[in-house]
């Protein structure tokens, strides 16, 4: 991993910070990995995770029926705001929430829970660094790449949410396109992955469980004042592809050599 934090730190522009762990040893590599950054749309993975443990406790149904109007739309990434008013489902709203990254939808989740109770659930969750808003997007949403790790983890153990919840939201992020860290990789590997990205100007995030069989791992990187997101997408594309090389063989041989 130190060749991942050499490229970053010594040949690309912008701030970088990464978190690397195998989740069946006791191997991990963290750089930055405690600074908070704008989290962007990795913070929707983040909401999807404490809803849908409310979901759990009886606070709200998957079939839930819930009016998005006029008022409720937020421009920017998703759909649901160039629609006419109309009612959705829990289930739709995270399924578009997670799967196109729409705004709208996670606006409205975000009202139904509160701001201050979803900040709460995240330090219940052990996401010491992790901050929400009122608004999606905003720069004032932060996180850090250790975080959005932990996040990956508690999908992939189901240690937080049950089996039928952790798979749901697993299935979402596995079948949705992967156009950073795996922008590199052979398209027959990239189900291999399932991976939450977020963006803006001059920020470029992912966080991603990687199965392969050689075990399973994390990888989350978050990135800033980039000169552009082509750029930065390169930055992820190449980090992530050097990840892969590093554990999709012989990892148990390349680990004792990091």
């Amino acid at each position: 991993m130190k060749d991942v934090k050499k490229y970053l730190d010594e040949e690309r522009e912008g701030n970088y910070s990464f978190y690397f762990e195998d989740l069946d040893g006791a191997y991990t590599y963290g750089y930055n990995q405690d600074v908070p950054q704008t989290s962007a749309g990795c913070m929707k993975l983040m909401l999807a995770v404490v809803f849908l443990k409310k979901v759990e406790e009886g606070m709200f149904s998957m079939d839930e029926l819930v009016p998005i109007k006029d008022e409720d739309k937020k421009l920017g990434s998703g759909v649901l705001a160039e629609f006419i008013e109309r009612t959705y489902t829990i289930r739709e709203l995270i399924i578009s929430m997670l799967a196109i990254g729409d705004n709208t939808a996670t606006f409205k989740l975000m009202t139904m829970l509160g701001v201050d109770q979803i900040n709460e659930m995240f330090r219940e969750l052990g996401l010491e660094n992790t901050h929400i808003s009122n608004l999606p997007g905003d720069e004032s949403n932060t996180t850090t790449a250790a975080d959005m790790a932990k996040v990956a983890k508690v999908i992939h153990k189901k240690s937080y949410l049950t089996e039928k919840h952790s798979e749901f939201i697993d299935d979402l992020i596995r079948r949705r396109v992967k156009s950073k860290i795996a922008f590199y990789l052979p398209n027959k590997v990239r189900d291999q992955f399932a991976s939450k990205t977020g963006d803006a100007p001059g920020i470029e995030n992912e966080v991603a469980l990687i199965n392969t069989d050689s075990g399973n791992f994390i990888f989350s990187i978050m990135s800033n004042d980039l000169p552009n997101s082509v750029y930065g997408m390169v930055s992820l594309a190449k980090s992530g592809m050097m990840i892969w090389n590093a554990v999709h063989e012989n990892w148990n041989t390349t680990k004792n050599n990091l």
